[in-house]
């Protein structure tokens, strides 16, 4: 919001010349994914390349994480669904300190680190080879010209990803191809991933009616989903939720496992 310099902020309004006038409302999103099932084990990688030093380090499979003891669900991606033609949420002045940032996409022991990356157009990707070994990055982009990078060890490229992209794109590793990732590129901050115990958060949304996209690897867009304890159908993944001030917590999202069946 702008202010003219007559303007002050006092107890959550604005005085300007002397009126008061109601601030703009703000609230977030959060939640928590859970696997409505006995959580899966990670298997252990093949490694198939460099094994003398990548075959050193503990590498499980990465497509499903499951917490063993919290059924949470890991690597799940939401992010606000602006429609063709619908009008863009204004932005909280929050996110202007990160607009311009660096996002750092790294190998790390024969992985990508993170597993899944989050990137604003306006931001920089620092794509970073902490390994004493050679590595490669390959990001299948769709609407971005797709880049394949080879990186010596321990050195970094840096690249600017300026179209959004409609869903995440996929990451991988010419060299070692148990190797992967995913970024999702788009234009407004308002996204998230969930963290290891399946909680993910997005911040100072608009208040309003809004449509959000929920994403994994391996069940692609989650359309199966429990929610206050009745099953509902998410067409393409999406589902709009009334934001209002403060948080909109909904609770445990019970994913069926049958999303994950391949």
């Amino acid at each position: 919001m702008r202010f003219t310099k007559l303007a002050r902020v006092f107890c959550g309004m604005i005085v300007v010349w002397g009126t008061m006038v109601q601030a703009e409302p703000w609230g977030d999103l959060t939640g928590r994914f859970v696997y409505d099932g006995q959580a899966p084990p990670r298997r252990p990688l093949v490694v198939t390349a460099d094994v003398e030093y990548c075959g050193r380090q503990e590498l499980l499979e990465e497509h499903l994480i499951v917490h063993p003891e919290n059924s949470g669900v890991a690597n799940v991606v939401v992010w606000l669904f602006v429609g063709r033609g619908d009008e863009p949420p204004i932005i909280h002045e929050s996110y202007a300190s990160t607009a311009k940032s660096e996002v750092v996409l790294d190998t790390v022991g024969c992985r990508f680190e993170p597993h899944v990356s989050l990137l604003r157009t306006s931001q920089t990707l620092i794509l970073r080879n902490s390994d004493p070994i050679g590595d490669n990055i390959k990001i299948d982009t769709l609407f971005n010209p797709p880049i394949n990078i080879t990186l010596p060890a321990r050195t970094q490229v840096r690249h600017r990803f300026t179209i959004e992209e409609r869903l995440p794109a996929r990451v991988s590793c010419g060299i070692h191809p148990w190797e992967s990732g995913w970024l999702l590129v788009k234009e407004l901050p308002y996204m998230a991933v969930s963290d290891e115990n399946g909680y993910f958060r997005i911040e100072n949304l608009p208040v309003g009616e809004w449509t959000f996209q929920f994403w994994h690897e391996q069940a692609g867009n989650l359309d199966d989903v429990t929610l206050d304890g009745q099953q509902t159908r998410w067409a393409r993944g999406r589902s709009a939720f009334h934001i209002s001030s403060g948080e909109k917590d909904l609770g445990d999202l019970l994913l069926s496992p049958r999303l994950f069946a391949q």
